[in-house]
């Protein structure tokens, strides 16, 4: 894993200080570790086209099984993130290396390579480009949908500040999956997320989405183990439904340094299958919630490939 400077300092600042033990992970949380000959291959053809994945920057429990499967989310616009979320391993500069003009062509490429039929495309945050990379975005689901024109896309995306017509300009590009993460509950969102991310404007981000093109489907995504309420929870589930979102994901959180925001507690899997319950009960068309999922996690997954095959989500709620 690569932190920026600043994390670094803090990093060994805390370890002197704190001298905290390492927290052991409760066994419903112990993933395989990542191997096999598809994941090999899968590996060096990302390095040998300069593409990125969140599956590694992130450090994904699930990279194993999910490359062995056949399935990698690809990472646009480089390894450096403009921000510095307390919860993220990706590194982060305010002056990360120039795009890559080619990198649409090689996305589409490598979908071809791997014979995707569902494929998710996320990116840093690029708060120094005039429209936060949007364009580049747009550039790359129509490379791909050119060069691919059966594979399903997802894009998860940043919250381009807010501004509509980039949102648009994704939007209008036609993935089937338009998606973008809340991350955690609103009164933690100053303590895990960037100063320039909140919780109501990723609300609107994904209102914009819908309203712009009510036939994608909107997406979103909750850690849960930050420190959060039932109540807090329900409350952010009620407000992306509210928001239009038709499907959302949820689970725990796991911390990439001591520099990053503590676990405050591991959440059984019988929780996990609780909201579950509950989020479909609040009328998500899809919910995947468990220990180890993560917001691509089984992208592809049966019910999520009918919802879009249908292009029937559901109706989207008042925007704020």
């Amino acid at each position: 894993m690569r932190i920026s400077i600043e994390k670094t300092a803090l990093l060994r600042e805390r370890e002197k200080t704190t001298g905290r033990p390492r927290q052991r992970l409760p066994d419903w949380l112990r993933a395989p570790l990542p191997g096999g000959g598809r994941y090999a291959e899968i590996k060096t053809r990302l390095r040998e086209r300069g593409l990125h994945t969140v599956c590694e920057e992130a450090q994904c429990p699930n990279i194993g099984e999910c490359w062995n499967a056949g399935t990698a989310t690809l990472m646009l616009m480089g390894d450096t993130c403009t921000r510095a979320c307390r919860f993220c391993a990706i590194a982060s500069n305010p002056r990360p290396p120039a795009l890559d003009a080619d990198e649409p062509r090689k996305a589409a490429e490598q979908v071809a390579l791997m014979a995707l039929d569902y494929v998710v495309v996320t990116s840093v945050n690029r708060d120094d480009l005039p429209d936060g990379g949007a364009g580049h975005f747009a550039a790359t689901i129509r490379a791909i949908r050119a060069r691919n024109p059966g594979t399903l896309i997802e894009v998860l995306t940043p919250d381009f500040q807010g501004v509509f017509a980039h949102i648009a300009q994704v939007v209008d590009a036609l993935p089937d999956v338009f998606a973008h993460n809340v991350e955690t509950v609103e009164s933690l969102t100053p303590q895990l997320r960037d100063r320039r991310a909140t919780f109501a404007q990723s609300l609107r981000v994904l209102a914009h989405a819908k309203a712009h093109r009510p036939e994608v489907i909107t997406k979103s995504s909750l850690m849960l183990g930050v420190g959060e309420t039932e109540v807090e929870v329900l409350t952010a589930l009620q407000a992306l439904r509210d928001h239009g979102v038709d499907a959302v994901t949820l689970g725990q959180y796991l911390r990439p340094s001591p520099w990053h925001h503590e676990v405050v507690r591991f959440v059984p899997p019988e929780e996990f299958a609780d909201w579950q319950a509950r989020a479909t009960a609040l009328g998500f068309r899809f919910c995947a919630s468990g220990p180890l999922v993560r917001s691509s996690y089984r992208a592809g997954e049966l019910y999520l490939r009918g919802l879009i095959e249908q292009h029937s989500p559901a109706p989207a709620g008042p925007h704020a």
